[in-house]
């Protein structure tokens, strides 16, 4: 079973999380929340946390505050010694986050915007550039690409060291070091686009939403 929880900005509720959820976690992540300049910036990491340790809680039914987040020397973090795999994302003003307990996953989410396909040709293999280019609307056949590739290298681990260009997104599959990854897409938002992957097919497994909003 994958779990995906998610969540939206809310300034009105800012004050409450900072006072009431913040201080639930260690004091190093505490002051790197507060060094945010900007409240929409601290509250999208705040909530990613929230959710990841909500659906600890509520699924797994364990103390998520007696685990340690570490980092990937790509950064991707994870639970040392646990088999309780997640991956965080954000964009605009909603923080998904996905659980599993017997798959790496990578979950990637982005709001749709205007953008200037070009600059984002290097990025592309000749053939994801064509049907973009060749689609009916442009944009959101863009954004389809662009999330299904970050979600693709986030359950791969690696990140950004591996180019978007090395390999091809079709019929929502790909292979990285002949290793074959899954996709699905995830309709949480008409203006989002929102993808999670894993090493195995997804239409084999049941998706449970949470919607956690407002916070107070």
């Amino acid at each position: 079973m994958i779990y995906i929880y998610y969540s939206y900005l809310s300034k009105e509720n800012h004050e409450s999380l900072l006072k009431n959820d913040l201080p639930k976690f260690p004091l190093d992540y505490q002051e790197k929340i507060k060094r945010y300049r900007r409240w929409q910036d601290a509250q999208l990491s705040l909530l990613g946390r929230i959710l990841l340790f909500n659906g600890i809680e509520e699924i797994y039914k364990q103390n998520p505050h007696d685990k340690v987040i570490k980092h990937t020397k790509y950064s991707k973090p994870y639970f040392d010694n646990d088999l309780i795999r997640f991956n965080i994302s954000h964009s605009g003003d909603i923080v998904v986050c996905a659980l599993s307990d017997k798959h790496e996953i990578g979950i990637d989410v982005e709001i749709v915007t205007e953008i200037e396909i070009d600059e984002f040709k290097s990025q592309m293999t000749e053939i994801e550039r064509n049907n973009v280019m060749l689609s009916s609307n442009i944009k959101d056949s863009f954004f389809d690409y662009w999330t299904q590739k970050e979600a693709v290298i986030k359950a791969h681990g690696n990140g950004l060291s591996i180019p978007l260009k090395s390999f091809e997104i079709l019929d929502n599959t790909t292979k990285i070091d002949d290793e074959k990854y899954y996709l699905k897409e995830l309709k949480i938002d008409k203006k989002y686009k929102c993808y999670i992957s894993l090493k195995m097919d997804i239409s084999e497994i049941s998706i449970k939403k949470h919607i956690i909003n407002p916070i107070i």
